[in-house]
């Protein structure tokens, strides 16, 4: 029996090496794709737990201004889980006719504590109330 060698020798070890490597790609693609969505989530998340600390610490602002009880501190600094909330109070005194109204204008900013602005985990969610005594 006499064996003839084929033009087509070596074309399936090429086929292969071209398969792996398609498919080493896809998975890298894949992988990455799940990472960016994994830290879209955690932003999500973390985005979500900032504004309820930046609400807790503007409805904490208005029970403030509203009772008298700290008559609106300019500035107060409070920790609310994991996040440092700013609150800024800003009074102002009107007299319309012989009543006199006090405005205040309430903003509160949660950023999560020990982030720092342009990091991948910094968070940070800002809400404000004006209200009327």
């Amino acid at each position: 029996m006499s064996h003839k060698p084929s033009d087509q020798q070596g074309f399936a070890a090429i086929a292969a090496i071209f398969l792996v490597v398609v498919l080493a790609a896809l998975g890298g693609f894949m992988l990455t794709f799940s990472n960016a969505q994994h830290t879209s989530s955690v932003q999500d998340v973390q985005g979500s737990r900032a504004y309820w600390a930046a609400m807790a610490g503007l409805e904490w602002g208005i029970s403030s201004a509203v009772t008298g009880a700290a008559n609106c501190l300019p500035s107060t600094n409070l920790s609310i889980g994991a996040f440092s909330v700013a609150i800024r109070c800003n009074a102002r005194l009107y007299t319309e006719a012989s009543t006199s109204h006090t405005i205040y204008q309430l903003t509160s900013v949660a950023s999560l504590t020990g982030s720092t602005a342009g990091s991948q985990s910094y968070v940070e969610r800002s809400v404000s109330a004006v209200i009327e005594k």
